[in-house]
């Protein structure tokens, strides 16, 4: 029997193709040898607790469960107590002997092996009675968590302070809170063959276009792999072009960003494990914005909103500039600035090309180590190694303190970028962007953005372009692009996919006294 269970199991662990469920090894109503079956699948498992003992003190039982992930509490007293201590003869083969004898408001008919570990896996206690062929499956698991804070990279000033946890269960009721309607759908699957990771798909009915939720659930049942460990194994899997620096799919840690594109007819996926939530489709303008942007006054947000567009912009090709400047175009510097830039630069002995370059590897191999030290030494470690290193290669001579500037200026600018995954995509796109200004000046710069123009536009994202709503031009929905407009104006909600579904508040809410006279 235990060499028949283990080729059984070798032969089923690979079937991780959502759409070829694994043929089902049904229960047998002998309970000793189905405890034979079970521990032998469990070999070497010491957190896995075999519990026998004898309902009302005549029916052999048997409780499997994993130490760790069950309610062990809740489980003497609501399970083995009323079935050890209890008297009578119930008919074992009705539904009325649970609902009589265990004080339990979940639990469900199994009749499978694989069901069987399945349940145990997810922390829900498993109960065998001899002589029957369904086994029960309760409700009363418990695994430690972490609370519910403020996400750590996606701060603000005005808002909400709460942010996603690693339980699954947290973060749909975290949706749930604050979007009160059954329209809000949340379907459940499993994804990966051996992690089984709980994923599900919200989106709001009536809100988002049908073929929008057929898209995401065929790319999702396409995933064919051992494991799914964090939301990002998800997005390589299911995004349009891999290829690209930048990211098709938004991720956030905030439930009331998730929230916001929910309503604007986005899908969120939400995987178990991890506090971060995708949502498709996302476009470009959607990755500079910030959740407190619509927090804000309408003319504040606006402006920070320009800002950041600018020193985007900045953090791209404000190294590639300086090059181009120092290398091929000195007459468009004046001339007691390209004076003073000559003097800082008489005693470096590398081409600017080279010391951008080293300058801003420099950098980024600070703020990575600064990201990856203890909170408490981190800060000071990026701070003061930044200005220790400049000063230092300054006065001996290696960098210009003109170069100095340009980088600590990009790096700010770079920080302004709101989602960290949009920031690393401009990093990455810097380099090559001054590889062509140290070859070709400004001609080179002017290639270099030429090609990421086009391929941003190129770029879909679940076939919403890229650039939308500046490309195709969309001038009603420029209103929450360019511009943070004042709430009563946003009454239409952008078009993605499918028929617009376009209105999202009544028109003509905009604020003032009551007409004939103030309001009381």
């Amino acid at each position: 029997m235990a060499g028949n269970a283990r080729k059984w199991w070798r032969r089923n662990k690979g079937r991780i193709n959502q759409q070829q469920a694994p043929t089902q090894t049904l229960l047998g109503k002998n309970l000793a040898q189905t405890e034979e079956l079970l521990r032998s699948l469990y070999t070497n498992c010491s957190d896995i607790v075999f519990r026998s003992f004898l309902i009302f003190g005549t029916t052999p039982a048997l409780l499997i469960y994993i130490d760790g992930l069950a309610n062990i509490e809740e489980l003497d007293a609501r399970v083995l107590a009323p079935l050890m201590a209890g008297r009578g003869n119930i008919e074992m083969s009705t539904n009325d002997f649970l609902q009589r004898a265990i004080p339990v408001s979940k639990w469900h008919d199994i009749n499978s092996v694989e069901a069987c570990v399945e349940s145990i896996s997810c922390g829900y206690p498993v109960l065998l009675i001899d002589q029957q062929e369904l086994a029960i499956s309760i409700g009363l698991p418990k695994w430690e968590k972490r609370s519910i804070e403020e996400p750590a990279a996606e701060g603000v000033v005005r808002g909400p302070r709460e942010g996603f946890t690693e339980s699954i269960g947290v973060n749909t009721s975290l949706l749930r809170r604050l979007i009160k309607t059954p329209a809000l759908k949340m379907e459940r699957k499993q994804v990966g063959g051996l992690t089984k990771t709980y994923v599900v798909v919200a989106y709001i009915e009536g809100v988002v276009d049908p073929s929008l939720i057929t898209e995401v659930n065929s790319r999702l049942d396409r995933i064919d792999m051992d494991g799914i460990l964090e939301s990002s194994y998800i997005e390589e899997m299911i995004e349009d072009q891999p290829a690209s620096p930048f990211p098709q799919i938004l991720s956030t840690e905030r439930p009331d960003v998730v929230c916001g594109n929910l309503l604007e007819g986005r899908i969120a996926i939400i995987v178990d494990g991890t506090p971060f939530v995708l949502i498709a489709p996302t476009t470009l303008f959607s990755l500079l914005q910030s959740s407190e942007d619509y927090y804000q006054r309408s003319i504040a947000g606006t402006a920070i909103r320009w800002l950041r567009y600018l020193f985007t912009s900045m953090s791209l090709v404000l190294p590639s500039l300086y090059v181009a400047l120092i290398t091929y175009h000195h007459e468009m510097v004046p001339t007691s600035l390209l004076i003073s830039m000559a003097s800082s630069r008489e005693a470096v002995p590398f081409p600017a090309l080279v010391e951008a370059m080293l300058m801003e590897i420099t950098f980024e191999a600070l703020r990575e180590a600064g990201v990856r030290l203890p909170k408490q030494i981190g800060a000071a470690v990026s701070i003061v190694g930044a200005l220790v290193i400049g000063q230092a290669a300054v006065q001996a001579g290696l960098i210009s303190a003109p170069m100095v500037i340009v980088v600590a200026i990009t790096g700010i600018a770079s920080f302004m970028i709101p989602h960290y995954i949009a920031g690393i995509s401009i990093r990455i796109l810097r380099f090559p962007m001054m590889l062509l200004a140290g070859t070709l000046g400004l001609l080179g710069i002017m290639l270099g953005i030429i090609l990421v123009v086009v391929h941003l536009c190129s770029l879909r994202s679940f076939g919403v372009p890229y650039l939308s709503p500046i490309g195709p031009l969309k001038v009603g929905e420029l209103k929450d692009t360019l511009i943070r407009a004042p709430w009563w104006m946003m009454d239409t909600r952008p078009h993605l996919t499918g028929e617009p579904n376009t209105y999202r508040q009544a028109s003509g809410l905009k604020p003032g006294p009551t007409k004939g006279g103030e309001s009381s």
